[in-house]
């Protein structure tokens, strides 16, 4: 018998040898950067089928994953045993390292921990590390709180706190906090600030979806008494602030409210979940008046020390009230969160008084100031935040507080404003705010002294993870490429915005202007879907999208058309193709059907009218015609090409029966053939047909020549507005004109990026002029196309739409005159690309790095005397009178040098 056990504890050894067998292999293969629905052990999702992805870290040539196998058990210890109870896919022969959950249907409140076994190009097994993530709610049916609020009063101005004790008389084994709010919130326990979120949760049409997070509170609480503490805002819910888009007239406005289940597991395997009820207690906060949109107003002589810890007095609080959901759909808020992302200290102060004094952080940022200062009792401070100063050294808000309409003199745009409480040093930062802003200027009811090291800023924005970079041997460049990057962080809160002053707003132009440059910088896609929801809940049932999302009903009626909510189309066709992932395709479909529909009811002809055109151009204008019927084909295009995806077999040939026909109309009123000019053959009206595909074949280089003369002939510089910019430069480098786009893009006279850089811009502006009289916001993304075109047109990387998500990298780089070097590196799903050139002497050396489990295509266009000098199997193709394209088909994953000579 003692033999038989020997031999069984032997064989359960050895399996636990093969299964893990990856610790004493000799492959340098590792399974990294395992995710589950894009997040890294995620808390609290609601996804049934939820996405897993990971990469292969090696290193060598032709590194590619042969098989995988993913095990997920609720039980840890079992999953190191090879135990897949809840799902065990078996070992499938596939490359792919995006695979949507298929085991046993997912309970909510669980934590699931998953691994994924993978083998390496020669066979090697290798086990990943323990990933996990948690299911939250997953129905609407397990919340057991109540809807509270202090009032129903939505003119009542001091935010509410809100309390609640109980006690925890055994040990804690964990406990989650979810909480659902309309508004914004701070959620305390015991005294702690829970988590570095800011402004939760995310801005979305409230009355038709509302977002809960999910809290891991274990460590907070305590055996014994326990005190949770909440504090509510305003942010979009009750917009108290008036200005032009009516968000004080919202059809879902109310005084902020929540619903809390905390959900507490005990060591002898009970478990209790503490709700919101009427048991809790509420009282008025030090916050006497907050606005997502102007600012925060603090009196610290209203502070009650201690209000969320468990043995402070409540009695004189009042009991809240019961109020509706805002919603019938109380979903997980599944995303990046808004952050603190960067804290920037002062790089100067001008002292004009004792009460006077201006901070200048040195750069352009959204997010808030914090200030640490001391004073008489009383003291009114005012905090005014702005982009620019006058003469006088004093903070000019006139460029952005123009559609702001204030009914009295109590609320100013941009300015916070505190009373101090005169007990010793005090600080504050606003709560429920944020703003765009460089400098801020402090004025003082009573005089103070202030330092250099007073203040500080910090830089928020959704916490998106970085995935690319750009550098050259060209300093404004490289600043423009910062600049553009500063400018995208600032206009992403949950939603993607035009300014984060003047605004706030989620124009769709700007946003799928900006899409790519975004998508290569940024791993954004849980933005995106999260906006792209925003879009559905505000679809008219005939198909009509608003120009702003979320709206408050405003933008139906001017500002939106195709050029504009293009966004339903064009984002997730770029999602698709830097992630290969098609759910936001499938997610979109019925309502980009619909939007196509309803374009091809009003424009039978083929051509529409319907758009705002080519937005703040420098001086030539093109037909509003003729950008809308563009981007109207570019959606039916699009539309086309995903049903083809899906199978949809009918709606495929319908569509591209409608592409076919828009185009056809298009270049009967606009093309002339005989010249292979468009319209009046401005640089908009030349790059937007070329661009966006709708040139024919045998005239492409033509209209390509032509586009070439126009830009010459304007000085080698712009002379576009929004849609222009997003073509001009994609529509030269990728017809054979790279050296003219560089030469555009490099500018640094107006109008240009680069005339913007040579007068101290960190951002991007909104106008070309820097002197304009309107549109100057002086942190706008809408021109930030060329922070995408740096990677596409010099750097040359660019995903492959028949094998999305970078599984195959097209690199076409530009070896683009007076430039020395270039490095462009994204990280794609399948890892890092590189793509690297500089100048030695005669040669160009360009160093390519493709990641594991991937391919690349290459193709270089050189002059026709240059040639690789190593032995490549190369398709040479002559591109125009001087130059030719070398194409190298399907290298495999590994680091190369070619050398151009």
């Amino acid at each position: 018998m003692r033999h038989k056990f020997i031999l069984f504890r032997l064989f359960l050894f050895l399996n636990f040898l093969l299964f893990n067998q990856s610790i004493f292999a000799s492959t340098p293969c590792k399974v990294t950067a395992l995710q589950c629905e894009y997040l890294v052990n995620p808390l609290g999702i609601d996804a049934t089928l939820p996405r897993f992805t990971w990469q292969l870290t090696d290193a060598r040539q032709g590194a590619k994953q042969t098989a995988y196998q993913i095990l997920v058990n609720t039980d840890s210890l079992a999953l190191t045993k090879g135990i897949g109870k809840d799902w065990n896919t078996g070992k499938k022969s596939a490359s792919q390292t995006l695979v949507s959950y298929q085991g046993k249907s997912l309970q909510a409140f669980t934590k699931y921990y998953w691994r994924v076994i993978a083998w390496d190009k020669d066979g090697q097994q290798i086990s990943s590390e323990i990933a996990s993530f948690e299911t939250g709610m997953m129905n609407m049916s397990n919340w057991q709180g109540a809807w509270i609020s202090d009032s129903r009063d939505v003119n009542t101005k001091p935010a509410p706190y809100f309390r609640k004790t109980f006690h925890a008389n055994k040990k804690i084994v964990s406990a989650r906090a979810y909480i659902a709010v309309a508004g914004l919130y701070e959620l305390y326990i015991n005294g702690e600030k829970i988590s570095n979120h800011r402004l939760d949760p995310m801005y979305t049409r409230f009355d038709r979806r509302t977002l809960y997070v999910t809290h891991d509170v274990t460590k907070q609480l305590q055996s014994g008494k326990n005190a949770i503490g909440v504090l509510l805002g305003n942010g979009w819910y009750n917009h108290q602030s008036t200005a032009v888009w009516y968000f004080h007239e919202a059809p879902w406005r109310g005084r902020p409210t929540f619903c809390m289940d905390i959900r507490v597991k005990y060591d002898d395997g009970t478990s209790e979940v503490i709700a919101s009820g009427k048991d809790w207690k509420t009282a008025l906060s030090p916050i006497i008046f907050n606005s997502i949109y102007t600012a925060e107003h603090y009196d610290a002589r209203l502070e009650q020390p201690d209000w969320n810890k468990a043995n402070f007095d409540d009695k004189q609080w009042k009991d809240v009230i019961f109020r509706t959901a805002p919603s019938n759909n109380i979903v997980a808020q599944a995303l990046q969160p808004i952050r603190n992302v960067e804290e920037i200290t002062t790089k100067s102060l001008n002292k004009i008084n004792d009460t006077t004094y201006v901070f200048d952080l040195g750069r352009n940022i959204s997010g808030v100031s914090k200030i640490k200062v001391s004073g008489k009792v009383g003291t009114v401070l005012r905090l005014k935040h702005a982009e620019r100063l006058y003469p006088d050294g004093r903070a000019d808000l006139s460029n952005i507080d123009v559609h702001y309409r204030p009914t009295d003199n109590k609320d100013p745009f941009q300015v916070d404003i505190i009373t101090l409480s005169g007990k010793g040093e005090e600080s504050f930062m606003p709560h429920f705010n944020y703003k765009g802003f460089q400098y801020v200027e402090i004025t003082s009811s009573q005089p103070i002294a202030l330092t250099k090291e007073s203040l500080v800023g910090y830089f928020m924005h959704s916490d998106v993870p970085v995935v690319g970079k750009i550098n050259s041997s060209n300093p404004t460049i490289n600043k423009i490429w910062s600049a553009t990057n500063n400018a995208y962080l600032s206009n992403l809160f949950g939603y993607p915005t035009d300014c984060p002053q003047r605004e706030k707003n989620g124009w769709t132009g700007d946003a799928h202007i900006a899409s790519e440059t975004g998508l290569y910088n940024f791993d954004g896609i849980t933005i995106y879907e999260k906006w792209l929801a925003d879009h559905r809940d505000e679809q008219q049932a005939n198909g009509v999208l608003p120009s702003i999302i979320p709206t408050d009903g405003w933008g139906y009626e001017w500002g939106n058309g195709p050029d504009w909510t293009s966004t339903i189309a064009i984002i997730p066709w770029n999602i698709y193709l830097f992630y290969g992932d098609t759910k936001i395709l499938s997610d979109n479909y019925e309502n980009l059907k619909r939007y196509v529909n309803h374009i091809e009811s009003i424009s039978p002809t083929g051509l529409t009218t319907w758009g705002l055109g080519d937005w703040v151009p420098v001086k030539s204008k093109t037909p509003v015609e003729l950008t809308s019927s563009a981007y109207y084909f570019v959606d039916v295009t699009i539309l086309a090409k995903t049903a083809k995806l899906f199978g949809k077999t009918a709606d495929y040939e319908r569509y591209s029966a409608l592409a076919d026909k828009i185009k056809t109309a298009f270049n009967n009123k606009y093309l002339n053939k005989a010249t292979g000019i468009y319209g009046n053959g401005v640089q908009t009206e030349l790059s937007v047909p070329l661009y966006w595909g709708l040139v024919p074949e045998e005239l492409k280089a033509k209209v390509a020549a032509n586009l070439a003369k126009r830009v010459e002939a304007d000085n080698n510089h712009l002379d576009v507005g929004l849609l222009g910019t997003k073509a001009i430069l994609n529509a030269l480098s990728e017809n054979g004109y790279a050296d003219v786009a560089y030469k555009v893009a490099s500018q640094e006279t107006f109008p240009s990026w680069g005339w913007w850089i040579a007068n101290g811009a960190t951002t991007l502006y909104e106008n070309w002029p820097i002197d304009a009289k309107s549109d100057i916001s002086m942190n706008h993304i809408m021109f930030g196309e060329i922070g995408a075109w740096l990677y596409k047109g010099i750097g040359g990387i660019k995903p492959d739409a028949s094998q999305a998500g970078f599984k195959n990298i097209i690199l076409a780089p530009n070896f683009v005159e007076n430039l020395n070097q270039f490095e462009a590196s994204h990280d794609a799903p399948q890892g890092k690309i590189v793509s690297s050139w500089k100048r030695v002497g005669t040669k160009i050396l360009y160093d390519i790095t493709i990641p594991a489990n991937a391919s690349a295509t290459i193709l270089l266009t050189v002059s026709k005397a240059q040639h690789i000098q190593k032995h490549y199997t190369v398709e040479e193709k002559v591109v125009s009178d001087t130059h030719k394209q070398l194409k190298i088909n399907t290298l495999t994953a590994g680091s190369y040098q070619f050398e151009i000579q």
